[in-house]
């Protein structure tokens, strides 16, 4: 490895050069208290920048190992860490020349607490951040100067402030870690208090806007009615009220407006941590729930949706089915069979993002059309099953039907944004109607014995092309793959880390005799070992970590994917 001083004669040596001469300074260089790597080095002012990694060497960066020993604290440690290091690299940024140049730039974080690649804290507490820099030029001219005093000058100061134990306000490190413990905590109780979420007292759940993630300013608190209200001594904050979600089936019903898809949402992004202020910070959500919703036109590659869908009239086999267009019936019976798949034990669902027909069959509908005609099982007909038999629980907003009043073991009616436990109200007033008819008889679960094949000609001239297009999707060359209804992704690197993992499953992973669900089981063991080298030889700094259940998601809408 070079030291410091090699780099600054480089940079010296090729000043007023052509640009490709910038090439020369890839590699590695000891600072003294951190290695600066240049990794990538753009060829030309106008390309994307230039990718630099810094590693902070343990005894520099100095943090306790308690906060990182274990995996939560360790990603709200990184989260911290970049947050800081992003805002500094922020503050350098400055055009000073052609195109890119003078541009430093580092991952941005939103709300959530997500494990990103542009921040890495490893197990002897060394800590790796990854960002890019425009290299400067004048015209398509080296200038060595503007960048050797951000490297020398600059960026040192920046690492210094952002990136040590001694620069970190001990109170400040001390809520961080506390916030984490107390999800943590929050977490491990639902499944021995039988809950699948839990909103707690004062929380806020509307957000500023469609377009922002931040707390709506003067938003009514969340309170849970004191029928489903659970108390509970979190390590650090002691006792905290708020509402259960019990397993089975709740249902938010309520006038338009008045909250009931906010509260929705909330349960959906309380997959994830929230940073302090956020106001959903003790909103927990057992982490495997999916939201399900109707996607007309999304490819079905060999699903069985016979649990919903049964003999059609052109003769396809449902325990198999594929399409290109799929209906908005037909896909929303798909995502609910490829969730399972995926391990879900909770479904989301919101009557407005749902297909009708997939939801309810009215009793008028089923004396005009007879069940011999209808192929489709709807839902209402299958959600208790999902949970009597298959552990499945399901929370539903519901705003113009009352048919799931029947099945439902919790009513919720959200008032003005304040929740209220109508349930007997509700079964009172569904006892003295007819209730729909339930399917009977035995529940048949999808097979997941898809085999997908290896794709070995993804490659044009050597390379796969990646490009993120936010949180819509990614294409793989030429083949986009349309991730805008996945609505718990949240962050735009979970995409780009999903392009990678797609890239290197399709063309590495799929050996044409594992299923899909060997497969992922185990990819996913190789991510928790390896993390994001598990799918990436260069590590970018524009990866942030999805679930299982978002790859699985993923993988079913790509039209590369192919089964034997």
């Amino acid at each position: 490895m070079n030291n410091q001083d090699k780099l600054k004669e480089i940079l010296h040596r090729i000043d007023r050069r052509g640009y490709p001469a910038y090439k020369e300074t890839r590699g590695a260089y000891d600072f003294g208290t951190y290695i600066l790597r240049i990794v990538h080095v753009q060829g030309d002012p106008f390309a994307a920048p230039s990718h630099l990694e810094i590693e902070v060497k343990p005894q520099t960066a100095g943090f306790p190992q308690e906060t990182y020993r274990v995996k939560y604290r360790r990603t709200a440690l990184e989260d911290a860490l970049l947050r800081r290091f992003s805002r500094a690299a922020g503050s350098l940024s400055g055009r000073s020349g052609s195109g890119k140049s003078g541009m430093v730039s580092c991952m941005h974080c939103g709300q959530e607490i997500l494990e990103r690649s542009a921040c890495t804290v490893g197990n002897d507490g060394s800590i790796t951040v990854r960002f890019t820099v425009g290299f400067p030029a004048r015209g398509r001219t080296i200038q060595s100067g503007p960048l050797i005093r951000l490297l020398f000058r600059e960026l040192p100061d920046a690492v210094s402030q952002t990136l040590r134990s001694a620069s970190f306000d001990k109170k400040k490190l001390d809520k961080v870690m506390d916030l984490a413990d107390d999800r943590q905590y929050i977490h491990d109780q639902l499944k021995p208090l039988g809950l699948t979420a839990f909103l707690a007292d004062g929380s806020i759940l509307a957000r500023a806007s469609g377009i922002s993630q931040k707390p709506m300013k003067g938003a009514v608190p969340m309170h849970a009615p004191e029928s489903l209200a659970i108390e509970l001594n979190l390590p650090h904050r002691g006792k905290v009220r708020g509402m259960g979600i019990r397993k089975g089936i709740t249902l938010i019903c309520g006038g338009g407006y008045h909250g009931k898809s906010t509260f929705l949402k909330a349960l959906e992004q309380g997959i994830y941590p929230h940073i302090e202020g956020d106001g959903r910070e003790l909103v927990v959500t057992e982490d495997t729930a999916v939201k399900l919703r109707a996607e007309d036109g999304r490819s079905i590659c060999h699903t069985d949706i016979s649990m919903f869908i049964g003999s059609l009239p052109d003769g396809r086999d449902t325990r198999s089915f594929s399409t290109a267009d799929a209906s908005g019936s037909t896909s929303q019976a798909a995502s609910a069979a490829e969730a399972m798949e995926a391990g879900a034990h909770t479904f989301l669902i919101d009557e407005d993002t749902s297909a009708t027909n997939f939801m309810v069959r009215d009793e008028l509908m089923q004396r005009v059309i007879h069940r011999d005609q209808e192929p489709i099982t709807p839902y209402i007909e299958r959600i208790r099953q999902l949970y009597d038999r298959l552990g499945i629980s399901t929370v539903i907003v519901a705003g113009s039907s009352g048919a799931f009043f029947h099945a439902a073991d919790t009513v919720i009616q959200m008032d003005r944004y304040v929740p209220y436990d109508i349930t007997e109200k509700a079964k009172a007033a569904a006892a003295e109607e007819k209730k729909p008819w339930i399917a009977e008889g035995p529940l048949n679960p999808p097979s997941f014995s898809r085999v997908p094949e290896r794709r070995n000609d993804l490659r044009h001239k050597g390379r796969i092309k990646i490009r993120t297009n936010g949180l819509d999707g990614f294409s793989l060359n030429h083949d986009t793959v349309d991730l805008r209804n996945l609505e718990q992704l949240a962050d735009s690197g979970q995409v780009t880390a999903l392009g990678h993992m797609t890239a290197q499953l399709l063309e590495k992973e799929f050996d044409g005799k594992r299923t899909l669900q060997e497969l992922l089981k185990a990819f996913e063991k190789r991510l928790s070992k390896e993390g994001f080298s598990a799918f990436c030889q260069e590590i970018p700094g524009d990866l942030a970590m999805p679930r299982m259940q978002e790859i699985y998601a993923c993988l079913n809408r790509c039209r590369l994917l192919k089964i034997r």
